[in-house]
């Protein structure tokens, strides 16, 4: 199994699209960063943690479900790299191979010690854009599939056999 650990802001942080939006508000910065997370699991099949540091968002330490990605938001006096760090221990096994996605080079360094590999936040990036146009190319392809006449017809009157085929008069 492959695990994608994220470090939110370090992400949020690194990628333009994301800093605009943080720009004027955190929390659509940190939406979009879980929608875009969920299109990578659903494509990739991994399971994914994002996880958030606690001076954004004072408390005690969160942890909800959204698309089907983890979202965690630290304790008030852990960061996330702290908290990467634990999963990583928590999470290791013979058949998981951790991903950690950050460009914090320390963070790095220390993973790597733990056994994870690293995802740069640009490489990230290049991966999402990699999805998406795969994406859309799956429903370009499908949609193109779909049947039609091989006798031209006008729109009149395949409106008509369109109703003729439901059932409608």
């Amino acid at each position: 199994m492959n695990i994608l650990l994220v470090d939110g802001y370090n992400i949020i942080g690194a990628w333009k699209e994301l800093r605009v939006l943080k720009e004027r508000k955190l929390k659509d910065a940190r939406d979009r960063l879980i929608e875009m997370m969920a299109e990578y699991r659903a494509y990739t099949g991994w399971r994914v943690i994002v996880v958030f540091d606690a001076h954004q968002a004072p408390g005690t330490e969160k942890k909800n479900k959204s698309y089907d990605v983890e979202v965690l938001y630290t304790r008030e006096n852990e960061t996330a790299d702290e908290r990467i760090e634990k999963l990583t221990n928590e999470l290791s096994n013979r058949r998981t191979q951790i991903h950690v996605a950050t460009s914090d080079m320390t963070e790095q360094r220390l993973i790597f010690g733990q056994g994870a590999l690293r995802i740069s936040a640009r490489e990230l990036e290049i991966q999402m854009e990699e999805i998406q146009k795969n994406i859309t190319k799956k429903v370009k392809a499908i949609q193109e599939q779909r049947p039609f006449s091989k006798i031209p017809l006008t729109d009149e009157v395949a409106e008509i056999f369109e109703k003729w085929r439901r059932g409608m008069k």
